[in-house]
């Protein structure tokens, strides 16, 4: 007779030890790095003239505080001045062209979560869409003249869902259209 009962060999259990029928788990990956893209230099150059208020070819302190809070930064005049005197690398009072875009790659570039701020200061209803209407509002407060049919134009071209708006998917290929993966 042998020395397996009935119900052991039924029930597939024995006196044997198992071994596991999963292999071993696996170290879990690490998060793929963010990404990261690169601003191309002609579209910073229009950013840095956009600071430049005067058209000296520098940024001062106080271009640099009214921009931010154009943008819709709400930190303070410390957290301003002390990220004004991070980019000052000549530490002459004023951020040059080549500062500003230094600044840029030193910071990795420009990631997602930083479009994603930017649409958000976009997007004034905080809907997750931006309209013809809103786009309009903030490119007045930056100063710049354009009609609403103009701005309905920039949206119909920046609008793949055909639903009259932009969300947040659409300006992220917005703005990464003319830039290079890091």
């Amino acid at each position: 007779m042998s020395s397996k009962s009935f119900f052991t060999f039924k029930s597939g259990m024995s006196r044997k030890p198992s071994t596991p029928k999963t292999p071993p788990s696996k170290p879990i990956p690490p998060p793929p790095p963010p990404v990261v893209f690169q601003p191309n230099a002609q579209e910073m150059r229009r950013v840095f003239d956009k600071f430049d208020k005067n058209k000296d070819g520098k940024i001062s302190k106080e271009e640099y505080g009214s921009a931010m809070g154009l943008l819709g930064n709400k930190t303070g005049k410390l957290e301003v001045s002390k990220a004004f005197q991070a980019i000052d690398t000549d530490g002459d009072g004023f951020v040059d062209f080549d500062e500003f875009m230094e600044a840029q790659k030193s910071d990795g570039g420009v990631g997602t979560g930083d479009i994603k701020s930017a649409f958000k200061v976009f997007d004034l209803d905080g809907n997750g869409k931006i309209t013809a209407e809103e786009l309009l509002q903030v490119l007045r407060q930056l100063g710049e003249r354009c009609s609403l049919e103009a701005c309905r134009k920039m949206v119909r071209g920046a609008d793949t869902d055909g639903d009259g708006m932009i969300d947040v998917d659409e300006f992220m290929g917005l703005m990464t259209r003319t830039m290079k993966l890091a």
